[in-house]
């Protein structure tokens, strides 16, 4: 009779320890984010940064929507490649997430030089957040007038016709390969690792023939007529610069922008992801982010995870064909 009630006792103990086992994810998730408890948001770049500026915002809207604290914390190095590596092995519970960068996040782990020791399996996209679509400009006297007359140049004196990037492997330097891949011009490159302001100094000092950025480079610029730009790399017109035809109205198929969004370590509660997505949903359509953000002369384009992982293999495909570069 005793060892029946032990084995009873004994069979209980062990049922409860396994429901508990199976329910505490759950009453996890039904907690998050738990009062009291911030929320870490590690920022690629170094403070100051445009990633940064945007990323902050982001923060603060969501401290709004989930009533934590949301911490930004600036891991810069390696165009990100640091602060990726950390958050592939950070614990994947829903209070610490990261910046996501396109071309750095995809070009990171898929060129082997770089030696990196994560890939997108080791991330669960939360969210696209801003889209900063790629320029060419010129100087207001320059005798190119139309992108077709720039690509026509660096067709008929191949790498005689000086552009800039903002470093290897950057998205500008993938928009100008693939627009040499489809017009085959070729153009002589001009590497400013240090960002934006870096090459623009040259350029407006007559030193480069052409600029190669993003649409939030040169809005001062363009208002104050220092610059004449070519066409924006997107399906549909700059707001900021409705005046300027695309590539694709001009018969050059290229899309291409600086994208910024954010994940969180592979495996964290698919009900974690999609409350923090559909928050970061809510922060992009309040008219207050959207003025902010508007004011950086950056786009607002909300992906929820699934388009966003779409959208990060179809950017990976075109790296890969790209590469080595």
């Amino acid at each position: 009779m005793f060892r029946t009630r032990s084995n009873r006792f004994v069979t209980a103990v062990v049922l409860a320890a396994i429901m508990a086992m199976c329910l505490s994810p759950v009453a996890a998730q039904a907690t998050w984010p738990a009062k009291g408890k911030s929320i870490q948001l590690w920022i690629g770049y170094a403070a100051g940064s445009g990633t940064d500026a945007g990323a902050r915002l982001m923060a603060a809207g969501l401290e709004n929507e989930l009533g934590v604290s949301i911490v930004p914390m600036n891991k810069p190095g390696a165009s990100s490649q640091i602060m990726y590596s950390e958050l592939a092995k950070a614990k994947g519970d829903g209070y610490v997430f990261g910046t996501i960068n396109f071309p750095s996040a995809v070009v990171s782990y898929i060129d082997p030089d770089r030696k990196a020791t994560y890939t997108k399996k080791n991330f669960d996209l939360l969210a696209l957040h801003i889209v900063d679509p790629g320029i060419i400009a010129v100087l207001p006297n320059s005798p190119y007038k139309t992108l077709g007359d720039l690509v026509a140049a660096a067709k008929a004196n191949p790498k005689k016709v000086t552009i800039t990037t903002l470093g290897i492997q950057s998205d500008e330097h993938f928009a100008l390969l693939q627009l040499q891949e489809m017009t085959g011009a070729q153009f002589a490159f001009v590497h400013f690792s240090q960002g934006a302001a870096a090459a623009i100094a040259p350029f407006l000092g007559g030193k480069v023939d052409a600029y190669t950025g993003n649409v939030a480079d040169v809005i001062a610029q363009y208002k104050a007529g220092q610059v004449r730009i070519l066409g924006v790399m997107d399906d549909v017109r700059s707001r900021f610069y409705p005046d300027v035809p695309t590539f694709e109205e001009q018969g050059f198929k290229l899309y291409n922008s600086a994208n910024r969004g954010y994940a969180v370590p592979a495996g964290t509660p698919k009900e974690i992801v999609a409350k923090l997505s559909a928050a970061m949903k809510k922060v992009m359509e309040t008219p207050e982010h959207i003025k902010k953000v508007e004011d950086m002369g950056l786009t607002i384009r909300y992906l929820n995870p699934e388009q966003y992982s779409q959208f990060w293999d179809e950017y990976a495909e075109n790296v890969k064909r790209l590469l080595p570069l």
